[in-house]
């Protein structure tokens, strides 16, 4: 079994990460996709907010209910931080040797792949799917590792900060979240002053 794992803060979850994960899987790129939780990306500030893990979490396993496929993962949760993904996927391996992981990336973060902790080994030892972000457009031809895919999947121009700035500003943003994950979000007074 063919696992992609997409790894983020989620902060919050929004359907572009849902809309990716169905492509990867209705084109069958791999056969589950499983959203992992960071609780601390080390490249990258975590946003000024007054969210938990858990709250992350909880609008994670919200956004999966109800898909077969698309599951949430929390093992970084349980390791060391900062969350290293060379780290996360090893332990991912010896948990489930019966399943092969790779990993899933917008092509924002494949521009600072090389900044990444043991990144060719993460190329070398699990391989790679970069899908389309906005702004951050890569050649393929120009990546020669065969453990590098590029997928066609729809580019959406929505990220969490983007969420996170609405919902700070008053703005209904509904739509651009998973069923359910807005009640959550209403319901716990969460993103309203950033």
């Amino acid at each position: 079994m063919h696992v992609a794992v997409l790894g983020g803060s989620f902060n919050p979850v929004h359907i572009g990460h849902l809309m990716v994960a169905q492509y990867v899987l209705e084109w069958k790129y791999a056969d589950r996709v499983w959203l992992m939780l960071s609780p601390q990306n080390p490249i990258k500030d975590r946003a000024e907010d007054n969210v938990t893990d858990f709250q992350r979490l909880e609008m994670l396993r919200i956004a999966t209910s109800g898909h077969d496929r698309i599951e949430t993962c929390d093992i970084e949760l349980a390791m060391p931080r900062p969350s290293y993904s060379i780290n996360t996927l090893q332990f991912l391996q010896k948990k489930y040797p019966q399943k092969r992981f790779r990993w899933l990336v917008g092509s924002d973060n494949w521009k600072v792949f090389d900044r990444w902790k043991d990144y060719q080994k993460i190329i070398d030892d699990f391989g790679v799917m970069v899908y389309p972000r906005p702004g951050y457009d890569v050649d393929p031809y120009e990546v020669t590792d065969a453990n590098v895919e590029f997928i066609h999947s729809p580019s959406v121009d929505l990220s969490s900060t983007f969420i996170r700035r609405a919902l700070a500003s008053g703005k209904n943003v509904d739509y651009f979240l998973p069923p359910g994950v807005a009640q959550y979000i209403k319901d716990n007074n969460l993103y309203k002053k950033i």
